[in-house]
Formats: structure tokens, sequence, C-alpha cells
């Protein structure tokens, strides 16, 4: 702390809009209790932690607040150069009751000139001067914390709610799609064996259940590898096989001819398979054929269930960033798509989703979970805005210093009337049973005192954007 001191003019006193209602005998009251402190840049006026001894008023320069969190890390608040703003022990009028350590750092951010109230006899000029108003903000304080406590955890459970509804959405697809491939594994398992025990029932020689197994093991091993057909394309090719299957006397000629097409198989396939097996053994070695390729097809869906499942929980995991460091340096298009794989199951099939991204954006510094609420409740609104049918765009771009993401929807847009209000505390246009509808204010609370970035939007009907600034090097509010 500085060891300049000076004392205070009456005058500069009512220049400063805390005091400016005040009697010349309050101000004179008010010059003799304090001090006036000069601080260079950068230098600490009070720091969150130490004894709560002063109540500190800005008379000219820049400060910003900062407070620093246990576990999240410090939150800043904008620097300002505006005469009279105030910090430190601004409690102190609660007597026992306030804190008695400074809550947040005041730092001066440009060389400053700032007075210094000691604690007790603030808290006394309150008391004894605004009895009604230390009543009154006595209540606020107390209120607000409460009602702000009880909004927070709220949209919380919002958020959680909403990575719940949609993970367990898209979960079940790919869960009930491995379910069925396995109980259908289990039908044809059993029919293979069976009809593997009839083919050696009949006498098939060693060799040629070897080179069955051979044309079987060639046919699924290249079951990826085949070229996408149309609808007309598969049903020619079914047609043909299903008759040549006839010709050889398959009585089941139909059923089998879908799957083995599915796996490439053709009626040159059908010929080198009879001269490698025999006339006598054809039918029952093209049944047995036939359900290995089943098998391998369930097979595949039960891998592609199980690497869906497996998408979804990577992406649960990068949205909530349970396994990670609460800050780090993060691609921002890892975030947006976590968040759009959350939401896949709640939009609407009327409403696309478009994603034009910068690739050549740089990693930046960030609370990663956080930012995926602002993104969370960004495109829950734009989906709300849109109802049942619309176009979602998300984009990123960058400058020199920012990284710039951009949330737009073609929904009703925001009234002119309440855009200045919308990032207000409190503030809500949702009725009851909608939601809170406080996740603006939340989110300009992450994107600008947690990452001193910016967030803003511009609307006309249809056309509705929401762009979110953050910087890209680590600023003073990054933990060290």
């Amino acid at each position: 702390m500085s060891e300049t001191e000076t004392q205070i003019d009456i005058d500069e006193l009512r220049k400063l809009f805390l005091f400016e209602r005040l009697t010349d005998e309050q101000l004179t009251i008010l010059a003799r209790s304090g001090r006036v402190r000069t601080y260079a840049q950068d230098e600490d006026i009070v720091l969150q932690g130490e004894p709560a001894e002063c109540f500190a008023v800005l008379i000219e320069g820049e400060v910003q607040m900062i407070s620093e969190t246990v576990a999240a890390g410090p939150v800043a608040m904008p620097r300002t150069s505006q005469p009279g703003v105030y910090g430190g022990a601004t409690a102190a009028y609660l007597g026992d009751r306030a804190p008695q350590t400074y809550q947040h750092t005041l730092r001066a951010t440009a060389p400053s000139r700032v007075f210094m109230l000691p604690a007790r006899k603030f808290g006394y000029i309150v008391a004894e001067w605004f009895p009604m108003g230390m009543h009154l903000l006595d209540g606020l304080m107390s209120g607000g914390r409460m009602q702000r406590e009880i909004i927070d955890r709220r949209q919380r459970l919002t958020a959680l709610g909403t990575i719940t509804a949609g993970l367990t959405h898209e979960l079940n697809n790919p869960a009930a799609a491995a379910v069925r491939a396995v109980g259908e594994l289990r039908s044809l398992v059993k029919g293979s064996r069976r009809q593997l025990a009839q083919l050696a029932e009949d006498g098939i020689p060693p060799e040629r259940l070897r080179a069955l197994i051979e044309v079987q093991e060639a046919c699924t091993g290249g079951m990826a590898a085949q070229p996408k057909r149309s609808p007309l394309e598969i049903a020619d090719a079914e047609d043909e096989l299903g008759e040549a299957l006839e010709e050889l006397g398959v009585q089941n000629a139909w059923d089998l001819a879908p799957p083995l097409v599915t796996a490439g198989f053709t009626s040159e396939h059908l010929e080198e398979i009879r001269e490698k097996i025999g006339e006598r053994h054809i039918a029952g070695s093209l049944n047995w054929l036939t359900k290995a390729v089943e098998i391998a097809q369930m097979l595949n869906e039960v891998t592609d269930a199980t690497d869906r499942i497996t998408t979804l929980i990577r992406s649960a995991k990068q949205y909530s960033q349970m396994d990670r460091a609460p800050f780090q340096q993060i691609d921002v298009h890892e975030l947006l798509d976590s968040t759009i794989a959350i939401f896949r199951g709640k939009i609407p099939p009327g409403i696309s989703v478009v994603t034009q991204y910068d690739r050549t954006l740089p990693t930046i510094p960030c609370y990663a979970g956080e930012l995926n609420q602002v993104w969370t409740n960004l495109i829950h609104n734009a989906l709300d805005a849109m109802g049942s049918d619309g176009t979602l765009t998300i984009r990123t771009a960058h400058d020199a210093d920012e990284a710039i993401v951009e949330i737009g929807d073609t929904g009703h847009g925001v009234p002119e009337a309440i855009k200045d209000r919308i990032f207000e505390p409190f503030f809500t246009t949702k009725t009851v049973g909608e939601g809170t509808g406080l996740g603006l204010d939340i989110s300009y609370r992450i994107v600008a005192g947690r990452h001193g970035g910016e967030i803003k939007v511009r609307s006309v009907p249809g056309d509705t954007w929401f762009e979110v600034r953050l910087p890209l090097r680590e600023s003073s509010i990054a933990p060290a």
C-alpha cells in the first residue's frame, strides 16, 4: 500500500457522487476521518483475505475489482475510471456481522488517488446518518445473496437436466440397436450351429467344408468395402441372385438373396461355390453361408452401436469437463461440438444445424466447463425462439486478440424494447413453467466476469445473433 497520504478538501469530496448530498458539516467530518493515498499502476489498494480496515473511494485514476474464488479461480469486473466508485470494507455498517476480511481485491490499473476511510468510522457514519438506509441495505444484501445462491443452484440443475435429457435420448437409440442385434445374434448363432451339424451329417468332406469357410471369410471380410448402391440396383441384384438360387433347387432362395447381396454376393460367387462344394451340398452350404453373413452384419451393428455410445460418453465428458483441470488451453470447437452432441436429441427434425468453423482459430485459455454452460444457454434460447423449424448456425472466427463465437437462429428475434435488458440479473421474458429464463445473466457473468470477454446481441425477426468474444491470451484473471 502506498505510503503517500494527504488530507482531502471538502470541495473535492462533494464532487464524488457518494457524498454530493452531504452537508458541509458532514463533509468536514469525513475529510477529517479519512486520508487520500496515491497508488501506482498494478498496485493493490486492498487485498482479498487481509483485515477489512478501510472503505476505499476512487478520486481519480482507474481501478478493477477482482474476487478470488477458492476452487475455480479469480473473477474480474470491468475496469472503471468513474470517480466515486468504491470497494474494500463496504459492509462495515453491519458491525460484527460484516466480513472481517476483504472479500475482493481492488487494484489500481493506472496511477490513482483514493480516499481511504477507516472501516469503523464508515460503519458508524452510515448507522448514524442513514439508519433507515442501513436497515434496507442489510436486508437487500442478505436477501440478494440468498436469492443469487438459489438461482445459481437452479441454473446448474437446469444445465444438468439438459445434459441428462439429451444424453439419455441419444444413448437410447444405439443401446436399443445393440440389444436388438444381440437378440438376433442368439437366434442366428443357434441356427448356424444346427446348419453346420446338418452338413456334417450329410457327409460333406472336410476339404469342401474348409473351402466353404474360406468363401464365408472372404464375403464377410469384404462387406465394409462394398460400393454404395441405389435401392433399385439392390433390388435388381436380389432378383438376379434369387433366380440363380432357384435354378440350383434352393427352396428358400428369396430368403437367402437379400443378406447375400448385402455382402456383395453375386451369381459369379454362386458358380464358384458350386464348383468347390458340389451339387449335393450346395443348398445346405448356402443356408449356412447366409447365416454366417447375417451374424457378421449383426456384429457390425453391435460395433457401430457401441462406438456411438462411446462417442456420446466422450462428448458428455468433454461437455462437463469432469476429467480436466478447471483452467486450461482448449480448442473452442471441441466445446461447441460436445454441446451440439448433447443437444442432438432435443433438436426438432425441422431445424437444421450449420457449423462454419475457422480452423485457424488457436486454442484459448478458459474454464471449459463454464463456457459449455454458455453455449448450452445460447443454443437452448435459439431452439426456443425457432420452435419446430429453422436454421441454427454456429460459426467461429478470430482477430489478433480475441476468439469470436457467434450463435444465430431464424426465430422471432429479441424485441427492441428489451434488447438492452436481457443480460440484467433477474430479468426474464419467460412465463411461469417455462424455466428460469436467467441463462443470459449467468452467461454474461461467465464471459465478462470469469474470462474478461464480451457478449452482445444483434437481432431482427428471422435473424438473431449472439456474439461472444474471448481473449486469446491469459489476462490478469487467469490463475497462476
